[in-house]
């Protein structure tokens, strides 16, 4: 009901920093040939983060594209791809370009640092062999680093109105999806979602009766996608849109067809409406795996038309075929 989901929106209002701070546990990709290394390395930050592990420069891309780590810690001399090699290519990669990376060496000279500092920005060295305390502290501080300019990240990405992500967060998103599903040869999934007839709700009910029905429908999208990794948007007006990756077009007509349900269940009275007693919500759903001759403005052109058909058939509802 409306009361419901009004407690749950000021549970969520202001956006506050409260609200944004990142409370799951980080995640360490550690790459070393040696898996005794990786091991012993894994036990230290235990206490500290989960600790993804991988044995050569190309496991280490792989994994490091796959689980988007907070920090990387690599080996400078692995198998295949070298620690130098890798962090240039980590850095070039848009999905991994902003993720810190620490270089773990027994032996250093100042070429060899300096090769590390500039190879796309190594932001620390650590000496083997090394004591666990000194380990845990200098990743810890790179770790707490890394954690405020995601805030600050996070605060500049935010619709201001709704508190959840912007346009532009979700134009950059789509860009960085599409990249990381085509290396992964996985499906990426887009729902574009519009509120049925919101100019009559407005014109009868008030611009800021409008702001706060917004309010509630964002709020519902986002209680409604549970996955981490899935993105909310605000796209534009009464414009919504979310990213899915690794997702078929079942699982996410499935995801729409709940969204569309939640937004029926607040029961915003709307009595201008000529589909519903009550505000609801149309959808388009579209999901590709990307190929190089294809581009994520196809996916979005896609899911857009199914947006057009969905409304053109009455809206409150789904569509997600052609």
């Amino acid at each position: 009901m409306v009361e419901q989901a009004e407690a749950r929106r000021k549970q969520a209002d202001g956006i506050e920093v409260s609200r944004l701070k990142l409370t799951r546990r980080q995640t360490v990709l550690v790459v070393d040939e040696l898996p005794i290394n990786a091991t012993f390395v894994s036990l230290a930050l235990e206490p500290l983060c989960d600790v993804i592990t991988a044995y050569t420069g190309t496991e280490g891309l792989q994994r490091a594209l796959e689980y988007q780590p907070d920090l990387i810690m690599l080996d400078v001399h692995i198998q295949g791809i070298d620690g130098f090699e890798l962090c240039r290519r980590l850095k070039a990669h848009p999905v991994t370009a902003s993720i810190p990376v620490i270089f773990l060496t027994e032996l250093i000279d100042e070429e060899d640092e300096e090769r590390g500092l500039n190879a796309g920005g190594a932001i620390d060295y650590i000496l083997k062999p090394f004591s666990i305390p000194i380990l845990r502290a200098r990743v810890r501080n790179h770790l707490e680093l890394n954690q405020q300019r995601k805030l600050l990240e996070r605060l500049s990405q935010l619709d201001g109105l709704t508190g959840i992500a912007n346009r532009r967060e979700f134009d950059q998103s789509l860009q960085r999806e599409w990249q990381r599903m085509l290396e992964l040869q996985e499906s990426l999934a887009v729902l574009m979602i519009d509120v049925d007839v919101f100019k009559l709700y407005n014109d009868n009910c008030g611009h800021q009766a409008g702001d706060e029905c917004l309010k509630w429908i964002a709020q519902a999208i986002s209680d409604t996608m549970q996955r981490q990794g899935d993105l909310a948007t605000r796209y534009g007006g009464e414009e919504f849109a979310c990213i899915l990756p690794n997702t078929d077009i079942e699982g996410a007509v499935h995801l729409a067809e709940s969204i569309r349900l939640a937004v029926e269940g607040l029961a915003i009275m709307h009595p201008a409406s000529p589909v519903h007693a009550s505000v609801t919500v149309s959808v388009g759903v579209a999901a590709m795996v990307p190929t190089a001759a294809s581009n994520p403005m196809l996916l979005l052109g896609m899911a857009d038309r199914r947006l057009y058909v969905a409304k053109q058939s009455g809206r409150n509802q789904v569509c997600g075929s052609d």
